[in-house]
């Protein structure tokens, strides 16, 4: 599938960022460029990078499948990941997936027909002070339940963006993939979300009631401690 002049033009704005000699470095961004086109690292979008890098598409390849944001198979416009790690589980997080799973009739790492929702299991989320936790296109959900899950999901069938607990407000997964390119928010009202939640901020505030602070570097310790080296 050719790709537009437009996609032309933003991969080499992200070729040039790169010094000469160092443009592998823009594989990263580059794979997400094509996904914000395709909606996932499609085969075409896999010969793109080749051919823009001057890699083998092995290479390209070997990298999309290492990192679980580059999507190798067709996916939603949203996807729904809900945790069901040990702590999420034992909170309820099975549940929830089970709850979304029996609604959309899809399972982990399916899309519904019309292409809207893609489920998956997640291993972990990096909230567990929010357990259970569920993210769209990686924002979260905090202390979610079934029936918070289901009417969050309604919610992205009928059209609508539900606000997440936390973090920046809700976009399609190839909105945000573009913005992982290099390309910031277009959406002014976005930027002033508040991305802080007070479980996380517990900790912080507790060590400044008790004048915690961590210990200063000392600009003249050596980096290599010679005695080990």
């Amino acid at each position: 599938m050719p790709y537009p002049e437009e996609l032309h033009e933003q991969a080499r704005e992200i070729m040039a960022r790169y010094p000469e000699g160092r443009q592998r470095s823009a594989l990263l961004p580059m794979l997400h460029l094509v996904q914000s086109h395709d909606g996932y690292v499609s085969p075409d979008g896999i010969a793109f990078c080749s051919e823009k890098i001057g890699i083998t598409k092995a290479q390209v390849a070997a990298v999309s499948t290492f990192y679980t944001m580059y999507k190798r198979e067709p996916t939603g416009d949203f996807l729904v990941s809900v945790c069901t790690n040990t702590l999420c589980d034992v909170m309820g997080g099975q549940k929830v997936y089970d709850t979304l799973r029996d609604y959309l009739g899809v399972d982990h790492d399916e899309t519904t027909s019309d292409g809207k929702i893609t489920l998956e299991h997640a291993e972990c989320l990096a909230a567990c002070d929010y357990a259970p936790v569920m993210t769209v296109n990686y924002e979260y959900y905090d202390k979610t339940d079934p029936e918070s899950a289901l009417s969050t999901v309604q919610e992205l069938q009928n059209g609508e963006r539900p606000a997440p607990t936390r973090g920046a407000r809700l976009c399609t997964l190839k909105e945000l993939s573009k913005q992982l390119a290099g390309w910031g928010e277009d959406r002014p009202e976005a930027l002033a979300d508040n991305a802080l939640g007070d479980s996380t901020l517990a900790g912080a505030r507790m060590a400044a009631d008790h004048g915690i602070t961590a210990p200063q570097i000392d600009p003249g310790t050596p980096l290599v401690n010679k005695e080990n080296s």
